[in-house]
């Protein structure tokens, strides 16, 4: 059996030995039990699995300080980042909790047998059921969020679908930790044996989402370690759905009324977006493009300022520190890219990078310019007019988000990035940064190809879409409904005959206690 160390990323060296990989048998275990705990899980019902999340997250509160602790002696994030990404873990599992109690991702509805100007109609009644055990890959960049205790996770267990995490090797002393606090509270909760499980190891993940338990992936990560799991999803008997996000751009629009009116305040903002979290964000922006002339020169000025005066941040692998140096050196040398600004060097230890700010002229641009790239860094690119703005943005790859930042009451250009830009991303985001995914009913986390594969959001009320597959019963026996479904349950809105049917209960809002940080 290989081991499976925890490494500082500050000095690279291995601190402790966490588990040994997951063997086969193993993980033949493990898939089986959470097969036999997907009818149990579904049947303890909407109030149970409310109550689970709601002790999970309720569990995490309680271990707050051990968890912050070690997974900042993994990740090198920081205490302030990883307690707010603890805040917000927290606040999705009370959420998903609320999803449950409102009863409306359901989509219950209900035709009574009847005449139809079509012909006579059999009583049809339809609602969305959990999907099955789900395979869950923990993210290096989010310990917390993205990870064992993560959106996915708290997703399909709040539908009915047990959870195998497959944990991610940059931070497995967390994943550990995180997962028996879980197992813990569902064990707490009645939830169960098999509701959530953890393996360990490159081999262990290509099982798990080849074994025929398993009814579908959630994933964060590389779009070359999605592509191979897509690989071996395709090599099934029975594909099952692959749910992934996996590259961004993420491009910036300053307009050149926006550069006129708050330069300054704009280029310490980007830098401050670019190498937050160590420029280890899905939501980074990549690309920022600026006008020519005296403000959008004032613009770039302060980022390179900015930009020369940050020290070198840690990394949280080798391998996205490899990553990193080769992704500068790509960039350094694609045609017409200029380096414009380098942080100051590090000390030499562990997985260090040190931000740098390149530009590039608008136009076509080089391959290397739109590609994602793990880290701080960011290309800026000149543009000398609308058309030659629009058409740059043209040639971008999909993103989960886009940003314009426009002047106070500017509309036009506005406008037609707004239209440009809505076609390849997922969030558009006007006079802010992208850097920050709140977790709410109207938000959406997902883009067009490559940053997702998927129409679904990952972050949000709705992620629990994913999860669900729908079924109609026809001519069923009352007692052979889903509660939800009978004539006489009235606790989830419905739409009956056509018309939508909202119980009492849920006539006003019922607002969350707490308030969700950015992630």
């Amino acid at each position: 059996m290989t081991d499976v160390p925890s490494i500082d990323p500050t000095t690279g060296q291995v601190v402790e030995v966490v588990a040994r990989e997951t063997e086969p048998a193993q993980l033949a275990a493990i898939c089986g039990a959470a097969a036999a705990a997907a009818g149990p899980l579904e049947q303890l019902g909407r109030g149970g699995r409310s109550r689970l999340l709601r002790g999970m997250a309720d569990a995490l509160e309680g271990q707050r300080d051990a968890v912050v602790r070690l997974a900042d002696r993994e990740t090198a994030l920081g205490a302030t980042r990883l307690n707010g990404e603890l805040t917000r873990t927290c606040f999705q599992l009370r959420m998903f909790a609320q999803v449950l109690d409102e009863g409306a991702y359901l989509e219950a509805a209900i035709d009574h047998a009847g005449t139809t100007g079509m012909g006579p109609r059999p009583d049809l009644r339809r609602m969305l059921v959990p999907i099955g055990p789900v395979a869950v890959f923990g993210a290096s960049n989010f310990p917390l969020a993205f990870s064992v205790p993560g959106g996915d996770t708290a997703a399909a267990l709040a539908v009915g679908c047990p959870v195998i995490v497959k944990a991610h090797p940059s931070h497995p002393a967390t994943s550990q930790l995180c997962f028996q606090v879980l197992r813990a509270a569902a064990a707490a909760a009645s939830a169960p044996e098999g509701t959530i499980a953890l393996v360990h190891g490159f081999e262990a993940g290509a099982a798990l989402v080849a074994h025929p338990a398993v009814r579908a992936v959630g994933f964060t990560g590389s779009l070359g370690a999605a592509q191979a799991l897509v690989r071996i999803i395709e090599g099934r008997p029975d594909p099952i759905p692959f749910f992934g996000e996996l590259s961004s751009l993420n491009p910036v629009v300053v307009t050149p009324a926006a550069a006129e009116q708050r330069a300054t305040e704009l280029g310490r903002g980007l830098v401050d977006s670019y190498t937050l979290g160590a420029g280890q964000f899905c939501t980074k922006p990549g690309l920022v493009l600026v006008p020519s002339g005296a403000a959008g020169d004032a613009l770039v000025d302060a980022m390179t300022e900015a930009t020369a005066q940050r020290g070198a941040q840690v990394l949280l692998n080798g391998g996205i520190t490899a990553g990193f140096e080769k992704a500068i050196d790509r960039l350094r040398t694609a045609p017409g890219v200029e380096l414009l600004a380098r942080g100051q060097d590090g000390t030499g230890e562990g997985f260090e990078a040190v931000p740098t700010l390149l530009t590039a002229p608008a136009g076509p641009l080089p391959t290397e310019v739109t590609e994602e790239c793990f880290g701080p860094v960011t290309v800026v690119v000149r543009y000398s007019s609308a058309e030659q703005l629009l058409s740059s943005v043209a040639g971008l790859p999909s993103s989960l988000t886009a940003t314009i930042h426009r002047g106070g009451q500017e509309t036009e250009l506005p406008a037609r990035l707004s239209d440009a830009l809505r076609q390849r991303t997922g969030r558009l985001v006007f006079d802010g940064f992208p850097t920050g995914v709140a977790v709410s009913w109207a938000q959406h986390h997902g883009g067009p190809w490559p940053s997702t594969n998927s129409q679904h959001t990952s972050v949000g009320a709705t992620a629990v879409r994913r999860f669900l597959r729908p079924v109609t019963w026809q001519d069923a026996p009352s007692e052979l409904l889903p509660s939800e479904l009978r004539d006489d349950v009235v606790d989830v809105p419905r739409r009956v005959d056509g018309r939508l049917e909202v119980p009492p209960s849920l006539g006003s809002t019922d607002p969350l206690l707490v308030a969700a940080p950015p992630a």
